[in-house]
């Protein structure tokens, strides 16, 4: 049956119509079977009953002579069957002349084959007939009896019920698919609120649950089951929250201390080489630690964040030009080369937070610059395209193996194996991915190995009035601000 992406509505609607067409089949072939045969029986008893009234006139003539036997026969003849009935004996020799033309140019069966009363079916003339021979006996001569009844009734009879059959089945497979479908649907509607209310659970909403309704059936179960589920979720995942937290904050402290006193150790001019060095390691990793650190309270942060925040009019032209900014000297550093697109025929507004879409930039140029080697180009480009602002950077670095493009957004993901060889912690796209979604705005990356890659950010252009700046205060109470 029906495979691939169909709903489960479909599905069942399509089982149902394929069984009861299949049923229908079945019901329509023994029907005509079975009329077919009827329509036989009502042939042969018609015939048996005509063979009777025959023998019984020929009985009757026993004492006439010839030709009063012959006139009663040729009465009889016409008078019950048009005519189509025959008299021979065992010899094959008429006993009476054809009653009819039709009765002579009859091709009846072989006398000599037959040994009892038999109905079979002949075509004669190109028309078929059911014929009924049974063995008799007058004044002592034994005599075989025809009697013949043409078959196009009962044709014209079952061709008819074939036909309605046919007719009717398109009407009822409608008919049945739509009380099918509606029936599915009805059925499976629960089934699309359990889909619509889980759909709109994530991790920052665990604590919503969804509805139950007294039906004592399975779908209760489910919509219980999956609540017990989501409690656990919680649960677990304010333990791992919490834990994050607070672990990220404590060390915070012990790894300031141990950068400072690093730093401070470096400054004593007396300090061998081999001290000095490792003291630059010391700062070095616990700048990195640091970093790490900074990154998980940023989503730890975002994981209890509302989405739903006021914010300002924002000019995507000045996110660019500010980053890009922040970005030419680490460009220059590696000898790479940064371009910058920004020609546009209307301003790209933008409701949303200037600094988280400094960040959001700086974190995709940095991971380009990281991953394109020398000599090598970062693009960024800024367009508008109907009511979206495109923000784009793409360079022709070492690109993204097509199996890490869907988890490229995860916590903490490394793409192996050229990927992994570069420095970070494996926060900053998943970090990206929630300020854009803090935008309403959708991050998307197209890439191929060995073939650069393009980061991709559409927002919604905002065409409503600038009439000052909107709060901005709950938006930057959740937002860890970008460095330069």
């Amino acid at each position: 049956m029906l495979k691939g992406p169909f709903s489960i509505s479909l599905r069942l609607t399509a089982w149902f119509c394929g069984i009861f067409f299949l049923g229908w089949v079945l019901f329509g072939t023994a029907m005509w079977f079975t009329l077919k045969r009827t329509l036989k029986d009502e042939r042969y008893q018609t015939l048996s009953r005509r063979m009777d009234r025959l023998q019984q006139v020929l009985a009757k003539s026993a004492g006439e002579d010839e030709d009063d036997r012959t006139r009663e026969f040729t009465e009889f003849a016409r008078a019950t069957g048009n005519g189509l009935a025959e008299v021979y004996r065992v010899n094959g020799q008429r006993a009476f002349p054809s009653p009819s033309a039709a009765a002579a140019a009859f091709k009846w069966p072989d006398v000599q084959r037959i040994g009892s009363e038999r109905f079979q079916h002949v075509t004669s003339g190109g028309q078929p007939y059911w014929v009924l021979l049974r063995p008799d006996s007058l004044n002592g001569e034994s005599l075989v009896l025809f009697a013949a009844a043409p078959e196009s009734g009962n044709l014209v009879i079952l061709d008819s019920f074939l036909k309605g059959l046919l007719a009717a089945a398109p009407i009822l497979l409608l008919v049945s698919s739509a009380g099918g479908y509606l029936l599915s649907r009805k059925a499976l509607t629960p089934v699309d609120k359990i889909t619509a209310a889980t759909r709109s659970i994530s991790i920052r909403n665990l604590s919503e649950r969804i509805p139950v309704t007294n039906s004592r059936d399975e779908l209760q179960r489910l919509a219980e089951t999956c609540n017990a589920m989501l409690g656990r979720l919680e649960s677990a995942v304010l333990q791992i929250k919490q834990f994050t937290a607070d672990a990220s904050h404590e060390l915070r402290g012990p790894l300031s201390f141990t950068r400072t006193v690093s730093e401070v150790a470096l400054r004593n001019p007396k300090l061998d080489a081999q001290s000095r060095a490792a003291f630059e390691d010391i700062v070095v990793e616990s700048a990195k630690a640091s970093e790490l650190l900074e990154g998980m309270l940023t989503l730890a942060r975002a994981d209890s964040y509302s989405l739903d925040a006021p914010l300002e009019q924002v000019d995507l032209a000045d996110v660019v030009e500010e980053a890009c900014g922040m970005a030419r000297p680490l460009a220059s550093e590696r000898s790479l080369t940064l371009l910058i697109n920004t020609s546009l025929a209307s301003p790209a507004i933008v409701l949303g937070d200037f600094s988280s879409l400094r960040r959001l930039l700086w974190i995709l140029l940095d991971n380009a610059l990281k991953y394109t080697n020398t000599p090598g180009s970062v693009e960024v480009s800024l367009r508008v395209t109907g009511a979206k602002a495109v923000l784009s950077v793409s360079d022709n670095g070492i690109g993204i193996a097509e199996a890490d493009l869907p988890r490229i957004f995860d916590r903490f993901y490394r793409a192996d194996p050229s990927r992994s060889q570069v420095e970070g912690s494996g926060l900053g796209l998943a970090i990206a991915k929630w300020i854009a979604e803090l935008h309403h705005a959708e991050l998307t990356v197209a890439s191929a190995e060995h073939m650069g890659a393009t980061f991709r950010v559409a927002f919604q252009l905002d065409d409503s009035p600038s009439d000052g700046q909107r709060d901005r205060a709950s938006v930057r109470d959740g937002l860890v601000r970008a460095k330069p």
